[in-house]
């Protein structure tokens, strides 16, 4: 099997009604993404999405479209895409960093091999280690009526465990915390995530305030530069620390355990350049004896079908302990796949057909593709 083309489709997706989250990078409104398609000689078609973010990775939609066309497709055109690694590498070649961009091609070998096989992605990482798994919601960074809104939405649909976006002012993010906190009771685990947005002294005060909150985890509390700053803020709390954009790169992975800066690291396919990528970062993390846990960029249908693989099959991601983000398609207002993924409201399951186990809804892509 021989890749002849790769064709990138770029889309806007919106988010629903009342789903929009807010962090301290911003809010995120809708979704200017790029779904791939990678045919080959076999007629067998794999599939791929990128989640770019200008203010999350420097990527954009439009960006993305031009690296797979001048770049990434010319590279990697002829090759057998069953073979992973060969492609990976002739893409590095070619392109510097651009992770969510080589995720798309990269999830769509995955899924190809897996329809070559004909078993799922899941079954090519070591079959299932959890038939389903845990997930959880995100509270936006918004005022405490807002806030503690979403909440109840969530808690009545069943959900079992939130996330509450933090690091925008300190006594706002304080108060919507503890209000979030009194309506879910003590039964319900409660995280936080700062987006880098505070200092290492905001981090500390906070942090000494959120303990007696009983908070499951503290996700990226400081920026991302100076790995022994997170190290620190970790010493000083008994609250779990999670890495998420501090940690790109395998390279990131090493800096981050040798300092012990962080109690869990945040995965997923679309940050780290594909599965490939976030299995090789896994295994540093089971070396020095911490866990990751499934994070997310708002992903769609695609994008969250190659995380739930990943989530059932590899050994380092705890998502016992640490519900995955395994939610996007639930905040948009399309998956683009013709079959919803089996996400909610308190876990999740991998689809069991060949490779993703999801086809493109052409009703949906006329709709919301920005290239016609």
């Amino acid at each position: 099997m021989k890749i002849t083309r790769i064709e990138p489709i770029p889309i806007n997706v919106p988010l629903k009604k009342g789903l929009t989250t807010k962090t301290a990078h911003g809010e995120h409104i809708d979704s200017p993404y790029v779904l791939v398609r990678v045919h080959t000689d076999e007629g067998l078609i794999g599939l791929g999405e990128a989640t770019v973010a200008p203010r999350w990775s420097g990527e954009t939609s439009v960006g993305c479209v031009e690296a797979l066309r001048n770049f990434l497709g010319p590279a990697i055109c002829g090759e057998d895409p069953t073979r992973v690694s060969l492609v990976r590498q002739k893409m590095d070649r070619v392109l510097k960093l651009n992770p969510f961009t080589k995720a798309a091609v990269e999830m769509a070998l995955w899924d190809l091999a897996g329809k070559a096989a004909g078993v799922p992605v899941y079954q090519l990482l070591g079959g299932l280690l959890h038939d389903e798994v845990p997930i959880k919601m995100v509270v936006g960074a918004f005022g405490i009526d807002k806030a503690c809104s979403l909440s109840e939405r969530f808690l009545d649909w069943g959900v079992k465990c939130l996330k509450v976006k933090v690091g925008l002012d300190p006594a706002g993010d304080l108060d919507r915390v503890k209000a979030v906190r009194e309506l879910a009771g003590p039964g319900i685990p409660i995280g936080i995530d700062a987006n880098c947005g505070w200092n290492a002294a905001q981090a500390r005060r906070m942090l000494a305030r959120l303990e007696e909150l009983d908070i499951l985890f503290a996700e990226q509390p400081v920026g991302v530069h100076d790995p022994a700053t997170m190290a620190d803020v970790r010493r000083s709390t008994t609250i779990p620390i999670m890495a998420d954009e501090s940690i790109f790169t395998l390279n990131d992975a090493f800096h981050l355990t040798r300092h012990h800066a962080a109690d869990i690291l945040s995965v997923y396919p679309g940050k780290h350049g594909g599965v490939q990528a976030t299995l090789e970062i896994g295994h540093v993390a089971r070396a020095a004896g911490i866990v990751c846990a499934m994070g997310s960029n708002l992903e769609l249908g695609v994008g969250t079908a190659a995380m739930l693989h990943l989530a059932v099959a590899e050994p380092s991601i705890d998502s016992e302990t640490y519900p995955a983000d395994l939610l996007g398609p639930l905040y948009h207002d399309a998956d683009m796949i013709t079959e919803p993924l089996s996400i909610g409201p308190v876990t999740a399951k991998p689809p069991s057909g060949p490779g993703l186990g999801v086809e493109l809804d052409e009703d949906q892509l006329a709709r919301y593709r920005t290239d016609t």
